[in-house]
């Protein structure tokens, strides 16, 4: 035996592949050979971008001690949970159930059919060692306990997964009041954000808030709140733009370093979403620093790519933090000092070894000066050693970043944006869509075997949807379509209408079918297809099997919003729209640059559909035309049509926007 993953389409673990540890990827052939050596598997999840995974790797796996033990009493496969999220899926809920917490690297132990009966995170080398040799015990003298017990644990995984809450009555606005009312009660008033440390960005959230907002006039200062808490703290990069994982602290002053695509996707539409709703300085600013970071430096052949390291050359943060002292040498005396106190650079420093996390509490007096600063300290930044970059493409990300850009774009009135998102549209849907299925991921431009989840085809399906309204290209559409029959056909519950597997009917088969409705640090596949399915069914030619999907699917959302409505951001923001029709803007007009189709985009509310062009160009326009000779805008809700409109104050004001 030798270790096996030199060839894996993941850079996670690849960066195994060195190991002294016999890994293997996740395959039959690795179960059949726990089979066959009747040892137990040794189960490692975990993900490029990971400190503690790095360490343990460090001090465990790199280790030959560790790796004889291993070697000889294990069959041990790595699984990237980025790759591999159904299989994370199920064992983090064993992890949680067993010990109560979870979390990366996830450490479990299985039998050769894949059922788990002892789980954990993080160990240090000296108890990783105690703990192999006492698994190796209980499974050579003590099989029956081994056998009960993760019979019980798989009995329960079953449980867990079949007792899904059941779907409610139809998603009301007093639903929506209820639910942000709960949120709102958990809002940290003084610092931004929700609970307690550590604080992750809650983009989902914000997003239903601003919806919310649109809706009933309230909600948007806790936008503004949370919002401007962190992007004005050590959670978002000051000098390069792009966010950070997840603050330790309640302030958002340190953060957990890795940048992930997923996070910075999510939090690009949520600024966007805010810049157009209020012409907000600080919104607009971040949210061009967010798209230009996801461009320049996740970008990689049109598409993007996963995350940015927590570690610098092993230690958290290198490249990122500043004493005083080194912000004098680049900068020179009076910028020096200057700098630290607009940063909040001190000499006791707000992390490690008296260095500080940048931050920007306070607009700086002087601009040009600004500017100058940052410069100088991003080119001596870019001499440090960097953070590694996980290369691997997700196809559900992407379709976070295609949503958010294509946004942004109209928001901000950058073009550039747009012409991004399009670019990786076209080059995932080359790359990706093999044989009219989704691949879930890809590296250097060879797409993996990995098959894709439901959130890849609803997120790529909203995307190409928001390029359709964007551009007026039927091409989206189509695209769109495809997948979200796809995703109609393989993974809705045939027998639990609304319900939503995460893979597929012919997916491979694993202890329990993973179908997971509640929002995380990303939405739920769910939630997302809900998304999807709304919008599309207001596109299509026949929309009567789509707003039919949609509905049922919102339905079984209501207990989520019902009774923890912080694990359903992205329900309530989907739910927000539908409770308004959705919003349905159709302008007919001669050509794309149309004023009023312009106005259309920018007082949109989220959620709403748009789009423009000749009358009968589009499901929306059939029967809609130009008004004596001048643009007209049709508004509807729902099924409820407003008389047409031919200028953009008359269309603001039907709206409620602000003009």
């Amino acid at each position: 035996m030798a270790n096996k993953l030199g060839s894996a389409t993941s850079p996670y673990l690849r960066q195994h592949a060195d190991n002294p540890v016999h890994w293997q990827q996740w395959t039959p052939e690795a179960l059949a050979e726990a089979a066959e050596r009747d040892v137990p598997i040794l189960l490692s999840i975990g993900y490029a971008a990971c400190h503690w995974c790095h360490v343990m790797a460090h001090e465990s796996f790199e280790d030959h001690d560790v790796a004889a033990v291993t070697n000889e009493n294990f069959v041990c496969i790595k699984v990237d949970r980025e790759e591999r999220p159904d299989l994370d899926a199920i064992y983090m809920n064993a992890t949680v159930a067993m010990t109560g917490q979870g979390g990366w690297p996830m450490t479990c132990f299985l039998t050769p059919d894949g059922r788990p009966f002892f789980c954990g995170t993080y160990y240090p080398k000296d108890s990783f060692l105690q703990l192999l040799s006492a698994v190796t015990d209980t499974w050579q003298n003590r099989r029956d306990e081994v056998e009960q017990a993760s019979d019980q644990i798989a009995s329960e995984l079953r449980k867990m997964s079949s007792a899904l809450p059941s779907g409610g009555p139809v998603p009301s606005p007093e639903l929506c009041d209820h639910a942000v009312a709960a949120v709102l009660r958990d809002e940290d008033h003084a610092r931004g954000g929700f609970g307690r440390a550590p604080k992750f960005p809650p983009s989902a959230l914000l997003e239903a808030l601003l919806r919310h907002h649109e809706r009933t006039g309230s909600g948007l200062d806790a936008v503004e709140r949370t919002g401007g808490a962190m992007a004005r703290g050590g959670i978002y990069d000051q000098l390069a733009g792009g966010f950070a994982r997840y603050s330790v602290d309640a302030s958002w002053v340190v953060p957990h370093f890795e940048k992930m695509l997923y996070d910075n996707g999510l939090l690009l539409r949520v600024y966007a979403h805010w810049a157009r709703l209020t012409g907000n300085a600080l919104a607009r600013k971040v949210a061009d620093e967010t798209a230009r970071f996801i461009i320049d430096d996740l970008g990689d052949g049109g598409m993007f790519v996963s995350s940015l390291d927590a570690d610098t050359a092993g230690h958290e943060g290198l490249t990122y933090v500043w004493t005083p002292a080194e912000l004098v040498s680049v900068l020179g005396d009076d910028d020096g000092r200057w700098a630290a106190a607009l940063f909040e650079v001190t000499e006791a420093g707000t992390f490690e070894h008296g260095s500080s996390v940048l931050q920007l509490l306070t607009d700086p007096d002087d601009a040009a000066r600004f500017e100058q600063v940052r410069a100088k300290l991003m080119a001596a930044r870019a001499l440090r050693p960097q953070p590694g970059r996980d290369d691997k493409v997700v196809t559900a990300w992407n379709g976070f970043a295609i949503t958010a850009l294509a946004e942004a774009s109209v928001a901000l009135g950058k073009p550039e944006f747009l012409d991004a998102a399009t670019g990786c549209a076209r080059r995932l849907l080359d790359l990706h869509l093999v044989d009219g299925r989704l691949r879930r991921a890809s590296l250097g431009g060879i797409v993996g075997d990995s098959v894709g989840i439901l959130e890849d085809y609803a997120a790529l399906a909203t995307g190409l949807l928001t390029l359709h309204q964007v551009t007026g290209d039927d091409s989206w559409l189509t695209a769109a379509h495809g997948l979200l029959d796809t995703a109609l056909t393989h993974f809705a519950d045939p027998d639990r209408g609304g319900r939503w597997f995460d893979t597929a009917d012919d997916a491979e088969a694993l202890l329990v079918r993973p179908a997971d409705p509640v929002d995380g640090a990303t939405p739920s596949g769910a939630s997302l297809v809900a998304e999807a399915l709304l919008t599309f069914a207001h596109l299509a030619a026949e929309p009567e099997r789509y707003l039919n999907a949609a509905a049922a699917t919102l339905a079984s959302a209501t207990p989520i919003l019902a009774r923890s409505p912080r694990g359903g951001g992205h329900w309530l923001a989907v739910t927000e729209a539908a409770v308004r029709g959705p919003i349905q803007i159709a302008v007919a007009c001669t050509g794309t640059d149309s004023e009023l189709l312009g106005a259309a985009r920018r007082f949109a509310p989220g959620g709403a559909i748009v789009v423009g062009g000749a009358e009968g160009s589009s499901t929306l326009l059939d029967g809609r035309g130009r008004v004596h000779g001048q643009d007209a805008a049709y508004v509807c809700r729902g099924q409820a049509c407003d008389l047409p409109v031919t200028t953009a104050g008359d269309l603001g004001a039907a709206l409620g926007a602000a003009v």
